[in-house]
């Protein structure tokens, strides 16, 4: 499975960015902070061009999108 096509949990939508604006992001992410053990964030556009930060947990039965908003300031990443 594509990181895109990961499953989209209801808690990703709490901050208001779209499925599709989600799946833009994991398609064209342009950095990552992996430093949870769990959840690594990637950082990417939407579908405007403005960057959003997606966060996707690791499962048994793959990689679930748990949370996506406009990115935290301050917050670090990693250029891929």
């Amino acid at each position: 499975m594509r990181l895109s096509e990961s499953p989209i949990s209801s808690t990703a939508g709490r901050h208001h960015v779209d499925d599709e604006d989600i799946r833009h992001a994991l398609r064209h992410w342009v950095a990552v902070n992996d430093s949870d053990e769990e959840v690594t964030l990637f950082l990417g556009p939407d579908q405007a061009g403005n960057l959003i930060e997606v966060g996707v947990l690791d499962t048994d039965d793959g990689p679930a999108v748990i949370h996506a908003m406009r990115p935290a300031q301050g917050f670090k990443f990693q250029a891929e």
